[in-house]
């Protein structure tokens, strides 16, 4: 299993939790990529967002593509996860910086596939909101052209939504970015299953998990392709004793929540299609990320891990608070005891 984490480029993931201590800021964003690599995290998502979704839309958050290409040149070993969202970026002009991007990295930047669902961002930057399974269509073509610009002298395409003609780009990237996407609905799964390498969840328990990744894999069965890889969200909230974790669970979740954070809760849930309902306490902390139940002691967590690898869960997309500190916890305390457990799997499975 990979550690990855959300680099907190909206300054923190609580929204009942004014000051997180990690500031929307890029001094803050490049000694954290810089630390994680050195404590062994493998990854970082940077999330793409005009405006805040956790603390409000009038609070500063920083731009994903612009971070993503400061950090490549100041980082050496970790994965570049970034979000692009089809509707904000022509896919030939994105397919060129992204691959400009890819060596400044030395061929470590990956793209997480976001088919947008926040509708009065996209008006209050002048860009076209589809409907849901639209924007689905909008991102299967999106995917089809960077996919053929990278992979093509020149590249000509008639679509729906683009079209190119006899396009060329150079330098291709290192090789072919891995692309990553979520989504719950029929349609996501559908392009999914089709179109991208690997599928991420937000956070729910092991057993749910499972349960995603077997239908996923049927679906790419059926779609053809090689098998894809799969990641989990998941808040983590690592104490000395259970009671410690339960005390902060209480203090995260104590739902006073600010009107313009709450307005964007709502939004999401409406154009989004989930699977459950969302309860209220869950505004509290983004992504779900509390049903992964990464609550608890050190070794309660890493059996928790175990779990989710025994699912057939490759990656986890880590949120901590304040980022750093907790991080840093999880990597002294956490990651040996997961390690060891899965040491201990294999030998006995070897036996």
């Amino acid at each position: 299993m990979r550690f990855g984490y959300w680099m907190p480029v909206f300054g923190g993931w609580l929204r009942n939790v004014n000051d997180e201590q990690m500031e929307a800021t890029w001094d803050y964003a490049r000694q954290l990529a810089q630390l994680s690599e050195q404590i062994g995290f493998d990854l970082t998502l940077i999330a793409e967002l005009c405006l805040n979704d956790i603390k409000g839309a009038s609070e500063p958050s920083l731009d994903a593509w612009s971070t993503a290409a400061a950090l490549a040149a100041v980082t050496e070993t970790q994965e570049l996860m970034v979000a692009v969202r089809p509707s904000f970026h022509n896919p030939a002009l994105f397919a060129k910086q992204a691959a400009n991007i890819d060596h400044i990295s030395k061929g470590r930047l990956s793209l997480n596939v976001v088919s947008s669902w926040w509708k009065s961002e996209s008006e209050q930057y002048g860009i076209a909101f589809d409907d849901h399974d639209r924007r689905y269509d909008r991102t299967s073509e999106w995917i089809d052209v960077v996919r053929g610009l990278w992979s093509h002298a020149t590249f000509s395409y008639d679509g729906e939504f683009y079209t190119t003609k006899d396009t060329q780009l150079f330098p291709k990237p290192y090789g072919q970015p891995v692309f990553y996407a979520g989504g719950e609905s029929e349609a996501g799964k559908t392009l999914i299953a089709r179109s991208c390498d690997a599928y991420l969840t937000h956070g729910d328990p092991p057993d749910v998990i499972a349960a995603k990744i077997d239908d996923m894999r049927q679906r790419r069965a059926i779609a053809g392709g090689p098998p894809q890889t799969f990641g989990v969200s998941g808040y983590v909230i690592c104490r000395d004793t259970e009671e410690a974790a339960q005390a902060e669970l209480d203090r995260i979740t104590d739902v006073n929540a600010s009107a313009d954070g709450f307005r964007n809760f709502e939004e999401w849930v409406t154009h989004s299609k989930l699977e459950r309902a969302l309860a209220i306490r869950e505004y509290s902390v983004s992504n779900r990320g509390l049903r992964s139940g990464l609550i608890g002691t050190p070794e309660q967590i890493a059996e928790r891990l175990f779990a989710f690898e025994q699912a057939g869960v490759d990656l986890v997309l880590l949120q901590f608070s304040p980022q750093a500190e907790e991080m840093e916890r999880f990597a002294e305390q956490v990651i040996p005891r997961f390690n060891a457990l899965a040491a201990q799997n294999r030998e006995v499975g070897a036996h």
